[in-house]
């Protein structure tokens, strides 16, 4: 077991299911001690004994990253659970998608409310005991779709713009007391939402990826999982797509 972030602590929002549950699954075969974070923790509860299985703790408890109380009362009960956290991940998103013309204003606020503030709201506060350790990993969970744009996604696209933007001015915030801040931007991920895509529209999606597969959640969890340890201490403020090769630059 390659435990090299032993005696830290993360957190991963959204971490139910999907990119979520397969960080938090690495980071704890990495040596880190793992809260999972979800609006419903239940579905989290697997992983959970996944993890203590591996000989780490970990718990799951209800967050609602929209909300800063939710926020701020998820991170007195971590510290009293686990400890204070030095690796946080922002994976915590949702759609709402529509037309430009025909998105209601609700699913715009929704989204950039839960996608965009609550990154905001996480990495505020729980930035704070990073700042005192002198020691942290902030990693985003943002999208190509912020780099490519996507027709009937201009909400999701511009929270997770928005999220890239964000990353770059704290990384010069807080570098100077050794805590990084970097984004990883998925491409299409396997995850329950691309299992619905009709068969066309998934051939025509596999053409536009050089890989020509979709990628699987491990694979993103793999580069938070070097992100989030003393390897990646030189890296801030940067922005890594695992997308199969759709973005290139």
């Amino acid at each position: 077991m390659n435990a090299t972030l032993e005696g830290k602590v993360a957190l991963v929002t959204g971490a139910s299911r999907g990119i979520g549950e397969a960080v938090a699954l690495e980071l704890g075969r990495r040596g880190a001690d793992v809260a999972l974070a979800a609006r419903n923790p239940a579905p989290a509860e697997k992983a959970v004994e996944r993890i203590q299985a591996m000989g780490r703790r970990a718990m799951a408890l209800s967050m609602d990253v929209a909300d800063a109380a939710s926020v701020a009362d998820g991170a007195r009960k971590i510290a009293e659970t686990l400890g204070k956290v030095s690796i946080l991940v922002n994976n915590a998103g949702i759609t709402r998608d529509q037309l430009l013309l025909r998105m209601k204003q609700e699913d715009w606020d929704q989204v950039l409310r839960v996608n965009l503030d609550g990154t905001f709201h996480c990495t505020k506060t729980f930035s704070k005991d990073m700042i005192r350790m002198r020691w942290g990993r902030i990693i985003n969970i943002s999208s190509v779709i912020a780099l490519l744009g996507n027709p009937g996604q201009a909400n999701y696209a511009a929270s997770k713009a928005g999220i890239l933007g964000f990353t770059r001015a704290v990384a010069r915030e807080l570098a100077g007391r050794n805590v990084t801040v970097n984004a990883v931007a998925p491409g299409y991920i396997e995850t329950a939402m691309t299992e619905n895509l009709p068969e066309e529209a998934k051939t025509a999606l596999l053409q536009s990826i050089p890989l020509a597969r979709l990628g699987k959640p491990e694979d993103v969890a793999g580069v938070v999982g070097f992100l989030a340890g003393e390897q990646a201490g030189y890296m801030t403020g940067q922005v890594i797509c695992v997308d199969g090769g759709m973005v290139m630059s």
